[in-house]
């Protein structure tokens, strides 16, 4: 299922956006809960999914009792229009957790969400034969759920699996879609050879925030990068639906952003995005929990002016 060396541009297609919600923090590094409640509604508000409980919304440093209090509150304000990173919280060498697995995607779907199979040790170090029937036995007590694949540089524990095993992925009838997060284009356009030719109604949701343009390909997107501008991101879509061609000027706008933002230490963006939300007035600090690699303070002046460019093509 190679694909060919420039795949066939999809135009006017709708997109379907789900974006990842940032955790904004205050200046006393507690959790910013009006602030959380505030862009679940503007992410929804615009369009996107909100999806909560990702790597951008901190879901490996979240105690857990602050992790299902951000998911009951998306679930309140969207209704249950929301999908939640189901985490399993382990260690190198922990073998594959099912009832935990089974535990957190129940609490997700009990509200109406949708789980995302967040990666842990365990679930990574199975083979590939048995990382497909991990998912299987997850997916045996769910109606949907989305796979993830997320690579090392954002997680030491991240994995890419093969394509044969994306194939058996593809292959569970509860699977609805999967996130493909190797910032790989070539990788994710073979992902979406495989998936035209089994099953044309799987989403092959990028995480590639190097490359958002996927979505001209057949893409749809679960990215960390819509979060810093989601009205942005929904207007975007729309121009590339209705075959307007102010799509490349803003998707260029975007694109330069992720650049940016998601240059290596890459789980530095969240500071990024930190950042940002105190620039557009949507967090009182850049504050971020312990752990999350910085960025220099120099990041702010460019942010800034990207943020001054996007306002101005509103």
């Amino acid at each position: 299922m190679q694909p060919e060396v420039t795949p066939c541009v999809r135009t006017r297609r709708s997109i379907t956006g789900m974006s990842a919600v940032l955790v904004p923090f205050t200046v006393e590094g507690e959790i910013d809960w009006a602030g959380v409640e505030a862009h679940v509604g503007r992410t929804a508000a615009a369009g996107l999914t909100p999806a909560v409980n990702m790597d951008t919304g901190y879901v490996q440093l979240l105690a857990g009792v602050d992790a299902a209090r951000v998911l009951d509150l998306a679930a309140e304000v969207t209704g249950g229009d929301v999908v939640a990173g189901a985490y399993v919280p382990d260690g190198p060498g922990d073998p594959f957790d099912l009832d935990a697995y089974l535990t957190s995607c129940s609490a997700i779907a009990e509200r109406g969400a949708t789980p995302v199979i967040f990666p842990s040790h365990g679930l990574n170090a199975l083979t590939d034969e048995g990382w497909v029937d991990a998912l299987a036995r997850i997916g045996a007590s769910l109606d949907r759920f989305i796979g993830f694949e997320l690579g090392p540089m954002f997680v030491p524990y991240g994995r890419i699996v093969s394509l044969e095993a994306y194939g058996g992925m593809i292959d569970i009838a509860s699977c609805i879609g999967a996130k493909h997060s190797s910032l790989s284009r070539t990788a994710e356009w073979e992902r979406l050879a495989l998936r035209d030719a089994q099953r044309p109604d799987f989403k092959v949701l990028t995480g590639n925030d190097l490359a958002i343009d996927m979505v001209m390909y057949g893409s749809d997107y679960l990215l960390g990068l819509s979060t810093f501008a989601p009205e942005a991101f929904a207007r975007r879509d729309r121009m590339w639906a209705e075959g307007d061609p102010g799509f490349h000027e803003l998707n260029d706008l975007l694109q330069y952003l992720g650049q940016l933002v998601f240059r290596a230490p890459v789980p530095a963006y969240r500071h990024d995005a930190a950042m940002f939300f105190e620039l557009r007035g949507w967090a009182a600090s850049a504050v971020t929990p312990p752990g999350v690699p910085r960025r220099p303070e120099s990041d702010r002046v460019l942010l800034a002016d990207i943020l001054e460019r996007l306002e101005t093509c509103a």
